[in-house]
């Protein structure tokens, strides 16, 4: 018996209901399962843009390039930036290659639509749909040119617009395009052909640049250069079809010869070098690195050195560090004198030599700062012996009486070993080490360490050196080398030593006696006045000078790489009259700084009693912490060994509390906190020395 209408029409109605709702959620899952499945897709396999490997760039101060560097396989991949390239250039790129790139989300439907049509008319394929996004994508994934590369190349250009702006993968790809050999990239090419950087183009370069990347062997200029022709006279043809060029352009560029190939800047190479190694922030990555370097000064000063190699010994090097006082920004860096030379290729300022006697003003001034001696303090310069230790001077002739100032200008090494006695050897080393410049002890020195740093004893390198003389230049006070236009150095650095004994030091050194043939400043017009001190290592094996004047510091070392004897030549010879050609440029180069203010003041008459001949002083030196310190408080116990240069036994006090020692007879300190703290050593005569100094925990206090 059927059922009435009214019963079963509700239920037909709420059975065909629940399936709408059941076949609306199957989809809804269906659609969300290709999401996610699409979404996971998408993170497992990302395209591979953090294996894009970039040529690094090192310009100097004023944006001038030095030196680029390739990549793997010797590619030259530069990274490029919209804003240093031609706009006229971006926009006949997109006008030629992409007219919707900023429309599109990857794929261009309106290009395949029509490249399908146009090749299913012909019975083969016409034209390509590949849109700049598409190219990026098959850069970075180079694949066998068939269907199923096209459509994974659709798939990354997806993946690339959902993760970069347009601007980014427009420098991508004007980065990854290849131009023919090694050349990757608008601005490889543009160096390479033309000798510039992309931002300033005339028009048959900008239509070669977009002709390359479509058969960059078959065009290149370097090689096939009818081929390069024709193919930039096409590309202007399209221009002037789109209006933007001249009818006439292709005509007028179809004459024109295909540029040739241009080698790649490589000035200052070691210090481009060096400079390359620098870590850049997360978001300086990819740009290039501006130096401290000036092209102009350096250019000058490698020709200084050009001209002082000594002729008929090929095995001689020179390495020249030029350092601006104030800033302690390296304007000049020859690490060798020429590539073509044994060693040429070593950067020889970062190479530990014996610095002869380039340390005795440190000596000395460390000595006036402790009230031992000033420059007219009497010293015998005669026989003795150290410990077992016995100094000869370079001459084998010693002067007997003479001063402090004289003792330096004519670098004796008795009264240098002397006045090192007294400031004390492991403290000096010490001096040295907080200022950035410690001195290693040279393999097979022979000699008991100490007192032997005095004549060379230890090893240090140029840039070691021009830390040091540039803080003499400047009160005294060492901070580090900067090496970056843009980076800002320490606000304080470490006092080698006071002003006061810093600025005698250097009215003595310019007393010094003249290389042959050079005036003293004061007799000759318009020449530097240079406080100089040279160095010659045992063996003739390193001749250096430096020395301070008009703000700069140079400092000159010459040899031979493999540190073979050079018989004969001392610092004197050999690198002085280098300094003064080297500081005769820097001169020329920035002539503000090198005025009449600097001649040496004249020399004191009178000389308190206390300093009127030279007596070393038993009193105790703080080594650790020095003063002026500002120590972490970040080791685990919280403790700390205190040290002192003294004679027999010391006794320590922080804030005037005793300290106790330890089983060896060492102090050990463990501060309760953060904050300023005075300490004080007493020896057992009464003598004492403080040292102020502030501990900071992981918050800064």
């Amino acid at each position: 018996m059927p059922l009435p209408h009214n019963v079963w029409a509700p239920a037909l109605g709420v059975f065909i209901g629940d399936y709408r709702a059941r076949w609306a959620l199957g989809l809804s899952v269906l659609l969300l399962t290709v999401i996610g499945g699409l979404w996971a897709l998408d993170r497992l396999l990302p395209p591979p843009l953090d294996q894009v490997r970039l040529s690094d760039v090192v310009r100097d101060r004023h944006g001038e390039v030095l030196r680029a560097f390739p990549v793997e396989e010797g590619r030259w991949r530069l990274p490029a930036h919209l804003d240093d390239i031609d706009p006229d250039f971006i926009e006949a790129l997109l006008a030629y290659e992409d007219q919707r790139f900023y429309r599109h989300h990857g794929v261009d439907g309106v290009a395949v639509l029509r490249a399908s049509l146009d090749s299913a008319k012909a019975g083969r394929i016409v034209s390509g749909a590949s849109t700049l996004t598409m190219q990026t994508a098959r850069l970075l994934e180079p694949r066998p040119r068939h269907l199923g590369s096209k459509l994974i190349e659709m798939l990354r250009a997806v993946q690339l617009e959902h993760r970069l702006t347009k601007d980014e993968i427009l420098e991508l790809y004007l980065t990854l395009a290849p131009y023919g050999g090694n050349l990757e990239g608008v601005r490889a090419a543009s160096w390479a052909y033309f000798g510039q950087e992309p931002n300033d183009l005339p028009l048959e370069d900008i239509a070669l640049l977009i002709a390359l990347p479509q058969s960059p062997e078959a065009r290149r200029p370097d090689l096939r250069p009818a081929n390069a022709q024709l193919a930039r006279s096409r590309v202007l043809e399209r221009l002037a079809s789109a209006g933007l060029a001249s009818p006439s352009a292709a005509l007028d560029a179809r004459d024109d010869p295909a540029p040739t190939r241009r080698v790649f800047p490589a000035k200052a190479w070691h210090g481009a070098e060096f400079v390359r190694g620098y870590q850049l922030d997360q978001h300086q990555r990819g740009q290039d690195r501006v130096s401290t370097l000036d092209a102009r000064l350096q250019a000058s000063v490698e020709s200084v050195i050009a001209n002082a190699l000594p002729r008929g010994d090929q095995d001689v090097q020179i390495a020249v560090m030029v350092v601006e006082t104030r800033t302690r920004a390296v304007r000049a860096l020859i690490g060798s004198a020429g590539r073509d030379r044994p060693g040429g290729w070593i950067d020889l300022t970062h190479r530990q030599r014996s610095p002869g006697s380039t340390l005795k003003p440190f000596i000395y001034g460390l000595a006036f700062d402790d009230g031992l001696a000033a420059g007219n303090t009497r010293i015998a310069d005669l026989p003795r012996r150290f410990a077992g230790y016995r100094p000869d001077n370079f001459d084998r002739r010693f002067r007997g009486d003479v001063t402090i100032a004289e003792a330096l200008q004519h670098s004796l090494n008795v009264p240098a070993v002397s006045v090192l006695e007294g400031v004390g050897a492991h403290r000096f080393n010490t001096v040295l080490s907080f200022a950035g410049a410690g001195a290693q002890r040279l393999t097979g020195a022979g000699e008991d360490s100490g007192l032997a740093v005095a004549l060379g004893g230890a090893g240090m390198t140029a840039r070691d050196l021009s830390v040091l003389y540039a803080a003499l230049g400047e009160g005294g006070e060492a901070k580090p080398l900067r090496w970056l236009e843009h980076e800002a150095g320490p606000e304080h650095g470490y006092a080698v030593l006071s002003g006061e004994s810093a600025g005698e030091i250097l009215d003595i050194l310019r007393a010094a006696p003249h290389p042959a043939g050079r005036m003293p400043a004061h007799l000759a017009q318009n020449a530097p006045d240079i406080a100089f001190k040279t160095g010659t290592s045992y063996g003739y094996r390193d001749a250096w000078a430096a020395g301070v004047a008009g703000g700069y510091s140079v400092v000159v070392w010459a040899g031979r790489a493999d540190g073979a004897p050079r018989p004969g030549i001392t610092g004197r010879e050999g690198a002085l009259p280098i300094l003064f050609e080297v500081f005769d440029a820097v001169a020329r180069f920035d002539p503000t700084g090198f005025s009449r203010a600097q001649s040496a003041s004249p020399e004191q008459d009178w000389t308190p009693r206390s300093l009127q001949r030279f007596q070393a002083d038993p009193a105790p030196h703080i080594l650790f912490p020095p003063d002026g310190a500002e120590v972490w408080l970040d080791r685990a116990d919280r403790s700390y060994v205190l040290s002192a240069q003294a004679q027999g036994r010391v006794r320590w006090y922080v804030d005037g509390a005793p300290i106790a020692g330890n089983g060896l007879g060492d102090a050990i300190w463990q501060p309760v906190g953060p904050g300023f703290y005075t300490l004080e050593v007493v020896d057992e005569a009464g003598r004492s020395a403080r040292s102020r100094i502030r501990l900071k925990g992981r918050g800064g206090s």
